[in-house]
């Protein structure tokens, strides 16, 4: 006990006496000074008292797919500092492979009676995964913002980049440099955005089903990516749009390894402009990804939600910006 006072008081940075009086429900202390206790014993993973547990803390979950494609701790520096300037304390949940799951990452949010979550690249994003985790939310009342696309019927709040516009421009930028021959590397076929970016790309491009082999799916690694971009660079493809930068430095690896060159056999495009992509070897064209708007949206909107104001449940589609460097070329021959 005594151990735990003096824990919970540094986190808060108060005296251990007030959160004595706070744990044991007393008056003299200020509500601000009552909720950082509560938050602070929230963070350290300790029990509240009985009586408390049926107040929701001031602590919102942030649930990530990963943190080793960079995209992702940009994004979690968005969304927990703006969490912070709202007065609300952040717990990041960054998925491993082979340890904790995001439905246990939900339930052990719901144990400390969090206000909100923010979920970004989970499996609400895969149209054969399973959602029950997420019902369970909505059952229990709540908020929640999903960051990026998701299956439709889970009646969440959406904060997305408008992939068919990010699409456009990649394709466009690509046939100005006179490529014909387009192809596109992208996530596991039930992944919502990418059959978003390849409904994009059957209309910009008018593709048939003869086309399909100028598509090849992948995990979100750049070991798949450079499996799938073998079979369409051996196909002659010569324009690449892939659904990440991890996947397009994967594809830019495969394109070396059969002797091609980058971007004067095969030109390269990504899809996020994540940390270090203008370090790269080239430095790669990508379409940019709004991920500090993004993030505050999605805080805005949890934080509109816990305050209890109506929120539409339709998506906010945020418009991408092509940036252009040195994986994309004129097309050979050109």
């Amino acid at each position: 006990m005594t151990k735990r006072l003096t824990e919970v008081a540094k986190k808060a940075g108060v005296s251990e006496a007030t959160v004595s009086r706070v744990l044991n429900g007393r008056d003299g202390v200020s509500e601000a000074t009552r909720t950082a206790v509560l938050t602070a014993l929230d963070v350290l993973g300790y029990e509240r008292p009985t009586k408390l547990r049926g107040e929701r803390a001031r602590l919102v979950g942030l649930v990530l797919p990963e943190l080793q494609n960079p995209i992702f701790p940009a994004l979690a520096e968005v969304v927990t500092g703006t969490l912070a300037q709202r007065g609300y304390t952040p717990a990041l949940c960054a998925r491993t492979i082979g340890g904790v799951s995001e439905m246990d990452y939900v339930e052990m949010l719901l144990d400390h009676q969090v206000s909100g979550v923010i979920f970004a690249g989970g499996s609400y994003a895969l149209a054969d995964a399973r959602h029950d985790h997420y019902r369970r939310l909505t059952e229990r009342g709540l908020p929640v913002v999903l960051v990026n696309a998701g299956v439709d019927e889970l009646g969440f709040p959406r904060v997305s980049t408008d992939d068919a516009v990010a699409v456009e421009q990649a394709y466009g930028h690509l046939r100005s440099l006179g490529h014909e021959r387009i192809g596109m590397v992208l996530g596991p076929e039930g992944h919502v955005p990418s059959r978003r970016k390849l409904d994009a790309m059957i209309q910009v491009a008018g593709w048939d089903e003869g086309d399909a082999e100028c598509v090849e799916r992948s995990s979100f690694s750049m070991e798949g990516a450079r499996v799938a971009a073998t079979k369409l660079v051996e196909r002659g493809v010569t324009g690449i749009i892939c659904a990440s930068d991890v996947l397009a430095l994967g594809t830019i690896r495969a394109a070396r390894r059969l002797g091609r060159s980058v971007p004067t056999d095969v030109s390269v495009v990504g899809y996020d402009d994540s940390a270090f992509m203008t370090c790269t070897d080239p430095p790669l064209t990508t379409v940019r990804q709004p991920i500090e708007t993004m993030g505050q949206a999605a805080v805005d909107l949890l934080v509109t939600q816990i305050e209890g104001a109506g929120v539409l449940q339709d998506e906010l589609l945020f418009e991408p910006e092509l940036v252009v460097r040195g994986s994309t070329a004129p097309a050979p021959g050109r």
